[in-house]
């Protein structure tokens, strides 16, 4: 017997560094009843490391390196939480997860406003027409004023701001957020450690009560704010609940994510007014949540997420129809029928079988060798989704193994992190040395690499860094690409010293700059040959260009 179906919300959270994330992930988990114990990303003994971190790596350095998948119940929703990497070296990681998600809360700090990394996977978010929920963080701490944080949200981003609260208090006098909403005031205290829900109290704002407890100077100023704001309807003017659907305007909820303040109403808030699960595009055209036809795509690989199982996870959104454990459906990138079976939800590390899931969810499934990130999988093989864009490398490196004794555990564990997507590999055309050559947005993914070869597969290795950081596609104007088969039977472009070909991991054909003068010295000197920051073959729609 198939359950009555909780309405679905699928949602990432997206930050610059530090800017509390990951703290935010957990308090969602611990308001929806997923944890009953927060823990934090600093390094007191006593205290536990976060559930969506689950990676060595991610616990010594305190930072999200990888994505995870986290869902729960809560009122009355079914949430796929996506927790994804802070870090801007793994920015190629997080724009795969944000083809996978309808909606995006954006975390700042309300001390720093709106830094580099917000500004770039906002960028990413409007393309997509994703809807934005914003929440300006650490207002325990000394922040900027809240009108100024408005004023450049809009003026930066370019859309519309409505604060759903409004801060009480700023750094040590914060108290709490006026809900503009429900015109109420909640006033919270402090937990040990943020690690327990906030006890809060809620009343108007005339409450005697609670006014009793607002005796700094500030908090004046925020009530003869929100007096203001109340009677002239400014900072964002009414709110639009279409125009947050249409990613033209974002709601702006104002909390302490460490200290639980104001986390509840920004998770209320985003599951009444968050988009539902939306239309994917195929290739035939796009398929609607409704259709009865399973389908889905893959969107993320991960491996060796338990120690004790070296085994492989590939991550599928679920687009259309109703997806069974056991169930039959095509591999439409192989033509091939395969069977659904070794299913799981996941919890940081932890994993639940999963029989059932529809439009919104997010499955794991475990084992299959076959799927690859961007497949598609599906009831229909006429349906194949092309959902993940592809990124310029600004990084090049050599990557060597020191044990040639060791290569068979080398070229295994490589293959497989390859494959996750963790760097792609290209190759030198000519090149005298069979070494592999890596390339990746950020050279932290090379150091991931390298440990999780060491770490889960006992390989050592070593990185070189190579000369090159701006890549480029190449052709002779009104011709097809070159590929690996094609390049050595026709001629070749002038190529400056500096520079060399190279085809990267499909066998597209490429070149290599050292800077971008050296680009623009190619260009001049091959008048004939067109260049890309994206492969000719990819559609612009979909396809980023990181150093945009």
């Amino acid at each position: 017997m198939i359950p009555t179906e909780l309405p679905r919300r699928a949602f990432a959270i997206i930050s610059h560094p530090d800017a509390g994330k990951t703290t935010l992930t957990e308090k969602f988990l611990l308001y929806g009843g997923a944890i009953e114990l927060a823990g934090t990303v600093t390094s007191r003994k006593h205290q536990r490391a976060t559930a969506s971190d689950w990676m060595e790596l991610e616990k010594q350095r305190g930072i999200s390196i990888s994505s995870t998948l986290l869902q729960f119940d809560y009122g009355g929703f079914r949430v796929n939480l996506l927790d994804t990497p802070g870090h801007k070296d793994f920015s190629e990681d997080t724009y795969r997860v944000l083809t996978a998600v309808d909606s995006v809360v954006m975390v700042i700090d309300a001390a720093s406003g709106v830094e580099a990394q917000t500004r770039k996977l906002f960028e990413v978010c409007r393309r997509r027409g994703i809807p934005i929920f914003t929440f300006m963080n650490k207002c325990d701490r000394p922040t900027r004023p809240p009108l100024d944080l408005l004023d450049e949200l809009e003026k930066t981003l370019g859309i519309g701001a409505f604060p759903v609260n409004w801060p009480i208090g700023t750094g040590p006098s914060f108290r709490g957020v006026y809900d503009r909403m429900a015109q109420q005031l909640h006033l919270f205290e402090k937990t040990p450690y943020g690690a327990y829900v906030a006890p809060t109290e809620v009343g108007g704002l005339d409450d005697p009560k609670l006014l009793s407890r607002l005796d700094h100077s500030s908090h004046a100023d925020s009530i003869d704010e929100v007096r203001m704001l109340d009677e002239t309807g400014g900072a964002g003017g009414a709110f639009n609940a279409q125009a947050v659907l249409e990613g033209r305007l974002t709601p702006v909820y104002f909390g302490s994510a460490i200290n639980n303040f104001g986390v509840q109403l920004l998770l209320d808030g985003f599951l009444r007014h968050s988009s539902p699960p939306v239309p994917r595009t195929a290739k035939t055209g796009p398929v609607q949540p409704g259709d009865p036809r399973f389908s889905g795509f893959v969107f993320k690989i991960q491996a060796n997420m338990d120690p004790r199982h070296r085994d492989r996870i590939a991550f599928v959104r679920v687009v259309s129809g109703t997806f069974t454990r056991d169930m039959q459906a095509v591999h439409v990138q192989s033509g091939r029928r395969v069977r659904l079976g070794n299913a799981t939800k996941l919890f940081g590390n932890q994993r639940e079988t999963v029989d059932h899931a529809v439009a919104g969810d997010v499955v794991g499934l475990v084992g299959n060798d076959l799927f690859g990130i961007g497949d598609t999988l599906s009831e229909d093989r006429t349906i194949q989704f092309d959902e993940i864009p592809e990124f310029t490398p600004e990084v090049f490196a050599y990557l060597h193994n020191p044990q040639p004794g060791n290569s068979k555990k080398f070229n295994l564990g490589l293959e497989q992190l390859l494959r996750e997507g963790v760097a792609r590999r290209f190759e030198v055309v000519g090149g005298a040395q069979k070494v592999t050559l890596l390339a990746a947005i950020g050279t932290l993914q090379f150091e991931v690499l390298t440990h999780r070869l060491l770490n889960e597969y006992g390989a050592e290795s070593r990185i070189e860094t190579a000369p090159w950081s701006v890549a480029r596609w190449w052709r002779f104007r009104g011709q097809q690409a070159q590929t690996a088969d094609s390049i050595g039977d026709s001629a070749l472009p002038e190529i400056p010293q500096g520079a060399r070909l190279a085809v990267d991991d499909r066998g597209r054909s490429v070149v290599l700059f050292s800077d971008q003068w050296l680009l623009k010295f190619f260009g001049d000197r091959n008048p004939s040959v067109e260049v890309s920051p994206i492969p000719f073959d990819k559609p612009a729609a979909i396809a980023l260009d990181a150093n945009a």
